[in-house]
């Protein structure tokens, strides 16, 4: 059998995981992802895409962890005036968080990260891990802090050189930067569009659906992205990601 080459779960075999959790593999990264529109320049895998990379660098700098396939649809409902938008409920988000923790759990794995990427799950997120942390053997961390994730966000933008900062980020400069940084091919770079800019708030958005606020499902400028400023973000959310991670698993 040739060794493991990918912290990807999905593109391992079972004796390959099995072997890892021997050798000390114990933390498993779940990307809580979405399928929803994101302007008319972004696929409506952009939450997914970014969660499944960052799970993907997180194991890989722990060193001694996988990366699970993203959890989606999501909890998008703010969304679906947009065509291609899927959305569940918070209570279907929270089960199928709640059995893919209880799967990791039974397979052996002493803790899982959920780290959400899609604002409406943040909320879900926050709320089951807990009621999960006391359901199952291993522990539960939850990286679901959306105010500081939105600013680890604007932090990358800006150490790349681009003074452009959000409230409230979505379908704008950093996702765009972010998919420019993964995969430029699907960025629709000709039908960049600006959005409305400066405060949202954030509420008014959830109850009353993007529609309300953008017309094209974009909030700020995706013109001024940059895949030097996605891969900046990209290190910054790894890099305080993983200190996070490292720092709560010490104090188990």
């Amino acid at each position: 059998m040739t060794s493991r080459r990918s912290v990807r779960l999905a593109e391992l075999t079972w004796p390959e995981v099995e072997s890892a959790l021997a050798g000390g593999t114990e933390t498993v990264v779940v990307p809580v992802g979405s399928i929803e529109q994101h302007g008319p320049h972004l696929p409506l895998n952009m939450d997914t895409l970014d969660g499944e990379e960052l799970a993907r660098r997180i194991a890989a700098d722990l060193g001694d962890a996988l990366a699970a396939p993203a959890i989606r649809p999501g909890c998008s409902g703010h969304h679906m005036e947009f065509p291609g938008t899927i959305t569940v409920p918070p209570e279907t988000l929270m089960e199928v968080i709640r059995s893919y923790c209880r799967s990791l759990d039974e397979h052996g794995f002493e803790h899982v990260v959920l780290v959400p990427t899609h604002g409406g799950n943040f909320g879900p997120v926050t709320t089951v891990a807990p009621e999960i942390g006391r359901e199952i053997d291993a522990s539960v961390i939850a990286l679901a802090d959306l105010d500081e994730h939105m600013r680890l966000l604007n932090e990358g933008l800006a150490e790349a050189g681009i003074d452009y900062d959000q409230d409230v980020i979505h379908a704008g400069a950093a996702e765009t930067a972010v998919v420019l940084a993964i995969d430029e091919d699907l960025v629709r770079t000709d039908e960049f569009e600006p959005g409305p800019d400066g405060e949202f708030s954030t509420a008014r958005l959830l109850s009353e659906g993007f529609r309300a606020i953008t017309e094209n499902g974009v909030l700020g400028d995706p013109g001024e992205a940059t895949a030097e400023a996605g891969e900046a973000i990209l290190q910054r959310v790894t890099e305080a990601y993983v200190e996070r991670i490292e720092a709560e698993r010490d104090a188990l």
